[in-house]
């Protein structure tokens, strides 16, 4: 009847996207015996497919739906300085993943879980008090928001823990010429902000390229010019088969929790600035983040409030560290870029491969040490 307000619903965790970081949400909160509902914009899981499709092997202990969505294995990383030959990275492990197939999967075991996940549906507003206005019109009053919901979180903005610094990516899937078993990297002083790759998936690979957003003018074109170089190599074919873009958050981490009068606000993944703001790493983060904030709000749910300063906590101990000193890199980084003095050891230190990204000596002293593979695969490269 025209006039007459809907009831509002009333839950105990809503979990605003159903990405990596949603879905782990949604699940946690839901294994915690509590009741979840997930709203997500897209009418179904994983699309658009907006990432670069690398994972790193340590992920598959934290997420096992990776077996649903592997195309390949990758033994290595090779990075391309400017016009140098490449490096090696040996035994840098990981996998190449259907981005589509792995959200999917996420989603599943999240239903399975016994979250209700609602796709086709977004928010539009949450109030002073924590009061979902969602895309249908509808009310949803939680106990437990979690904003999942990407690089321009609403529920970020309602708590003023918004991203702030970004870069801009462009990438295309084409035809691979010839098999490969590692991931290519690509830095250059006209990649300001960001860098290209090359990442094979089977008989295809995706290339893409970041930069920061005052470089949107360059962001094709040097992709072309790129693409044009790896076909005359031999190495790619000349048929672009899709393009996709994406905003990847770089300024670190935003929030993570905050209150709505009586309601606790958890933000995870992109929404939390989780993503590596040199690799632009976020699929890890994101699973590990989502499951996180599930369980907190499960538990806050339970009678502890604690629970979300504890989720805080939790994300400063494992992200805080290489958040901080990616931001340092890319502060470098973006300094050279200004003065026009990025040569190819300025652009090496900037990057997680090399032994001097890892040393916090001044600039100049070298280190000799190697960092462990384990925290190198951590901070690997996924554009998210």
């Amino acid at each position: 009847m025209r006039g007459v307000t809907e009831p509002v619903i009333e839950t105990d965790v809503l979990v605003c996207g159903l990405g990596p970081a949603g879905a782990a949400a949604a699940a946690a909160a839901a294994l915690g015996g509590v009741r979840v509902i997930g709203i997500e914009r897209s009418p179904e899981p994983g699309l658009p497919v907006q990432c670069a499709e690398f994972v790193p092997r340590m992920i598959r202990a934290e997420a096992a739906p990776i077996d649903a969505a592997w195309v390949q294995d990758i033994d290595a990383m090779e990075t391309y300085v400017e016009a140098e030959t490449a490096d090696l990275t040996p035994d840098f492990p990981g996998y190449m993943i259907d981005r589509a197939r792995f959200d999917q999967a996420l989603v599943l075991h999240a239903v399975q879980a016994g979250a209700d996940c609602r796709f086709g549906l977004s928010l539009r507003r949450l109030s002073p008090e924590g009061l979902a206005e969602l895309s249908d019109g509808s009310r949803v009053r939680a106990r437990v928001v979690i904003g999942a919901d990407g690089p321009r979180s609403l529920v970020g903005a309602a708590i003023g823990c918004s991203n702030r610094e970004f870069v801009l990516t462009r990438q295309m899937q084409v035809d691979l010429l010839q098999a490969h078993r590692a991931t290519d990297i690509f830095l250059h002083a006209d990649y300001v902000g960001g860098y290209a790759w090359l990442f094979p998936k089977g008989p295809r690979a995706n290339l893409g390229l970041g930069v920061v957003p005052a470089q949107r003018a360059q962001l094709k074109p040097l992709l072309q010019t790129l693409h044009t170089q790896l076909h005359r190599q031999g190495r790619v074919g000349s048929v672009v088969h899709s393009n996709t873009g994406g905003l990847i958050p770089v300024g670190g981490m935003q929030g993570p929790s905050a209150w709505l009068d009586a309601v606790a606000v958890l933000l995870a993944g992109d929404a939390a600035g989780l993503t590596h703001p040199i690799t632009g790493a976020g699929i890890s983060s994101a699973v590990t983040s989502g499951h996180l904030a599930g369980q907190a709000a499960a538990t806050f749910c339970w009678g502890d409030r604690a629970a979300v300063t504890d989720y805080a906590d939790e994300l400063q101990s494992v992200f805080g560290p290489s958040l901080g000193r990616a931001l340092r890199r890319r502060s470098a980084l973006l300094e050279g870029a200004a003065r026009s003095t990025l040569d190819a050891a300025a652009l090496r230190r900037g990057w997680i491969a090399y032994p001097d990204y890892w040393n916090d000596a001044p600039v100049g002293v070298s280190s000799q040490a190697t960092p462990l593979m384990a925290t190198k695969a951590k901070e690997t490269p996924c554009l998210a």
